[in-house]
C-alpha cells in the first residue's frame, strides 16, 4: 500500500505537466494517507510528511505564479492576453504530452513543457493582435508569456518532484 502512495504522487506529478494541481492532489492523498493508512509499524508516515508536502506545494504555486506574473507584467500583456495564454498553455502541454518527442522516457515530458509554453505564446500573441496591437508588440508579450509559462512550470515541477521525494523517503525509512 506504501509503494502505491508514491506511484499515485508519481501520476500527481506528472499532472503539473498539464497544467493540472497535482501537487495538490500529492498533498491530498498523502494527508489521506496519514490519515487513513497504518498508524504504526514500517508502513506508518505520520502527519509531518503532509505537511512538508504542504510546503513544497505552495513553493511550487509562488514559483509558477510569479514567473508568469513577471514574464506578462514585463511585456505589458492585458488581462485577456493573459487568460488567452493560460488557455493555450493547457492546450499546448496536454498535446505536448500526447505527442511527445522521440526521447525515451522523458520525450513526453519535454514535450508538455515545451507545448505549454508554445501554446501561452499563441494564446498571447493572439489576444495582444485582436486588441488591437500590431505583430511585433504581441510577439514580445508571447515571448515573454513563453518563457514565464516554461520557467513557472520547471519551478511547479521541481516542487513536485521534491513532494514525490519525500513520499518515497517516508515509505522507505
Amino acid at each position: 500500500m506504501s509503494v502505491g502512495i508514491v506511484a499515485l504522487c508519481l501520476v500527481g506529478w506528472a499532472l503539473n505537466l498539464i497544467a493540472l494541481p497535482g501537487n495538490w492532489i500529492a498533498v491530498a492523498l498523502l494527508a489521506a494517507y496519514a490519515c487513513l493508512g497504518p498508524s504504526d509499524g514500517r508502513a506508518e508516515i505520520g502527519f509531518a510528511v503532509p505537511a512538508i508536502a504542504f510546503g513544497f506545494a505552495m513553493l511550487g504555486e509562488v514559483l509558477e505564479f510569479a514567473a508568469s506574473a513577471v514574464g506578462a507584467k514585463k511585456a505589458g500583456a492585458s488581462r485577456r492576453s493573459t487568460l488567452l495564454a493560460m488557455a493555450g498553455s493547457m492546450v499546448g502541454a496536454i498535446a505536448g504530452a500526447f505527442i511527445g518527442i522521440p526521447v525515451p522516457i522523458v520525450g513526453p515530458v519535454l514535450a508538455a513543457i515545451l507545448f505549454g509554453g508554445l501554446g501561452a505564446t499563441a494564446g498571447a500573441i493572439y489576444g495582444e493582435w485582436s486588441d488591437g496591437r500590431n505583430w511585433r508588440e504581441s510577439w514580445s508579450i508571447g515571448h515573454a508569456a513563453f518563457w514565464g509559462r516554461t520557467f513557472g512550470t520547471l519551478g511547479k515541477v521541481s516542487a513536485g518532484l521534491a513532494i514525490v521525494v519525500v513520499a518515497l523517503v517516508a515509505v522507505l525509512f
